[in-house]
């Protein structure tokens, strides 16, 4: 790859911010939702990419190499297709200093509809007070990825769990209800 910096087209001396503010232009500019059926769509794909790499190499160096400039810098990791884990690391950091407008713009430009995206819009949904969305989208994230503890907890934080395809009350819960009222019944029919 070429320099870094020179395809986020800032200068090696620019802030973490200039840095984060230049990236999410040229996010905007080269997304390939902006691109459906149109026949640079696969340019725009190869741009994306080639910003996502030298956007993740600007990260790893700052925060690895030891130079860190003011603003602070914050990587969520390796990138997938379209910058996700990226955007999913500054939707975080944005949802952490309660800007959700623009955390939740970010998550809306994003392609990759993972458990974390999914996580993501819950806890984007629950600090808004949609409690229902949140219960949602945290239910999808633990079935998409049953093993992530974060996701876990946010849904059991609300009262459900995420079991055999089903929360908050349907199916094997109507089941085991039913069940228990069975055996009640015929517990209190032996007590005459």
């Amino acid at each position: 790859m070429s320099d870094p910096y020179q395809v986020l087209g800032v200068s090696p001396s620019a802030s973490d911010e200039e840095i984060k503010r230049a990236y999410r232009e040229l996010v905007k500019k080269y997304h390939p939702d902006n691109y459906n059926d149109n026949p640079l769509a696969d340019l725009a794909e190869a741009k994306m990419k080639e910003i996502n790499e030298a956007y993740d190499m600007v990260v790893k160096m700052r925060t690895q190499g030891g130079y860190q400039t003011s603003g602070g810098g914050q990587s969520g990791g390796q990138t997938s297709y379209g910058g996700q884990s990226t955007v999913f690391g500054q939707v975080r950091q944005l949802i952490n200093q309660g800007n959700l407008s623009e955390a939740e713009s970010l998550l809306q430009m994003s392609t990759n509809r993972s458990a974390e995206w999914y996580y993501l819009t819950g806890t984007i949904a629950y600090r808004k007070g949609w409690l229902d969305e949140a219960r949602q989208n945290f239910w999808t994230a633990c079935n998409m990825d049953p093993t992530n503890f974060e996701y876990r907890q946010a849904l059991n934080a609300m009262g459900m769990t995420a079991t055999r395809g089903t929360y908050g009350g349907g199916g094997d819960d109507l089941a085991t209800l039913c069940t228990t009222l069975c055996c009640l019944n015929c517990l209190c029919n032996s007590c005459r």
